[in-house]
């Protein structure tokens, strides 16, 4: 029997928690040859979650390298998989989002004309330089691709706006599928510092800050703003863990090392995060990803940032997008703190990003695509 060879590309850490579970489902199937190559443009943190999923990549480009480019990653992902793909050539390559990895790894099979197919895709904050790179990366990689799996309607319908109309299918976000996997309630943390918080006696506030376009002010607005909320909610726990960038260290360390309700800790496990996330009272953040997630574990979520390329959930009323401006960032976080009408609202709404068989279908869709089953999977309709 044929088996179609499906190759998964990926090499951020956000890449690999979504793409994990999917590299799963597809070894599941007898007629798919899953294959997984890495280019390893984040190390430790890829490293991570490939340890937690067992997963063994098929091939590893290893490109990281101290204060790499976008143009230094691009370029090595282009060369080291025209290798790659002489060894072992793929049927499809599917790359995953928004990053310089899924773009790189689109042209270099779009190059080699292998088919491509685009995990995550329709996804738009309608400003090329925000998120910057992403937002041009994701659009760029649409354009590549053979095929689309949209999260949401939202995301399938802004490729019917773009004239991409072919092959596109609704799957859900992996993400879901992956937390099913993560988050367990007898749990024991890795981070040692968490096994020792009590999260059902104190309102714990996992918060996070990387994101490129804030650095500067931005920045500067939302530890400002932590600080000061933590001098104000001191029965309140406001736990970071710091992204490895040495600007975010350096501006984390300025403004709240010392604090005594501020725990700054390392970046965490993908395992960690989902049950960190699982048992906090609110998230706080400027990541993508978290957006997703959250609101899957019924967490209200104040996003630091002026946009959003996920409008689903704020739409659903669980996301609120506060910005970045210091003063407007501690009312959004004192009303999610006394207003308990409002956090239930935000905490009850519908998680509109998938029910946990995204994988599934996208398998289904695959099979369907190469002709090797007769009808692609039911689309994902939130609730």
């Amino acid at each position: 029997m044929k088996k179609l060879k499906v190759m998964s590309v990926f090499g951020t850490r956000p890449e690999a928690i979504k793409m994990a579970p999917l590299v799963k489902e597809l070894g599941n199937y007898d007629n798919i040859d899953p294959i997984v190559c890495v280019t390893g443009q984040h190390r430790e943190m890829l490293d991570q979650v490939l340890s937690a999923f067992e997963i063994t990549p098929d091939f590893d480009l290893d490109i990281m390298e101290k204060s790499q480019t976008i143009s230094s990653v691009t370029s090595k992902v282009l060369m080291g998989l025209k290798d790659v793909f002489e060894k072992d050539r793929p049927d499809i390559v599917l790359v995953h989002g928004d990053t310089t990895t899924s773009f790189a790894a689109g042209l270099a099979a779009f190059y080699d004309k292998i088919a491509v197919g685009h995990v995550e895709a329709g996804l738009r904050s309608f400003d090329k330089m925000s998120p910057y790179p992403e937002e041009m990366n994701r659009l760029l990689t649409g354009r590549l691709a053979d095929i689309h799996f949209s999260p949401t309607r939202a995301n399938f319908n802004n490729l019917l706006n773009e004239g991409i109309n072919k092959n596109v299918y609704i799957t859900g976000n992996t993400v879901i599928d992956a937390l099913k996997t993560t988050v367990r309630d007898d749990y024991v943390f890795e981070c040692p510092e968490l096994n020792d918080i009590d999260y059902d006696g104190r309102k714990v506030v996992l918060m996070t800050a990387h994101r490129r376009e804030n650095y500067g002010q931005p920045m500067e607005n939302i530890m400002q703003a932590v600080a000061e909320l933590a001098a104000q909610k001191k029965d309140a726990l406001f736990v970071y863990p710091v992204h490895l960038s040495p600007y975010v260290r350096e501006t984390a360390a300025k403004y709240l090392d010392g604090i005594d309700n501020v725990m700054l800790i390392s970046p965490l496990g993908v395992f960690d995060m989902h049950n960190l996330m699982s048992r906090v009272y609110m998230v706080m953040t400027d990541s993508g990803g978290l957006q997703e997630e959250a609101p899957a574990l019924g967490k209200p979520v104040l996003v630091l940032r002026r946009e959003t390329e996920r409008p689903e959930a704020v739409e659903a009323g669980t996301v609120e997008i506060v910005g970045t401006e210091k003063q407007d960032i501690i009312n959004s976080a004192l009303r999610l703190f006394d207003d308990k009408d409002h956090y239930l609202k935000m905490k009850r709404a519908v998680n509109p990003y998938g029910d946990g068989n995204a994988c599934r279908r996208i398998a289904e869709d695959l099979l369907y695509y190469f002709g090797m089953s007769e009808k692609a999977a039911e689309e994902f309709v939130a609730e």
